[in-house]
């Protein structure tokens, strides 16, 4: 996972804010920090920042649709913010329900 960095933020609404950037092999990293989010911290919205990876690998898209069904289950709402339309597809396949991204 070399030149593979996470952000995590909490916005001032209380909501976390992951944001992944560098390299887009760091699907393993994220799906650690969304699995902790969801079932330790438990904010009330947790979105997912995909907008420095245009191009994220399968792990990453399974792991957000993982995340937003893990999210259901422990009451805390996933937004996804989507690079283009091309990921927001790809996410909306693996399971994202399409409300929950934007790619604005």
């Amino acid at each position: 996972m070399l030149g593979s960095v996470l952000e995590i933020s909490t916005a001032d609404d209380g909501s976390v804010i992951i944001c992944p950037h560098g390299s887009a092999d760091g699907g393993a990293e994220l799906r650690l920090a969304l699995v902790h989010l969801l079932r330790r911290v438990r904010p009330q919205i947790l979105i997912v920042d995909l907008r420095d990876l245009p191009e994220p690998d399968p792990i990453y898209v399974g792991s957000v649709a993982a995340a937003c069904c893990l999210g259901d289950d422990h009451q805390v709402l996933v937004v996804v913010r989507s690079p283009s339309g091309a990921v927001t597809d790809r996410l909306t396949a693996a399971g994202v329900p399409r409300q929950r991204v934007n790619t604005g």
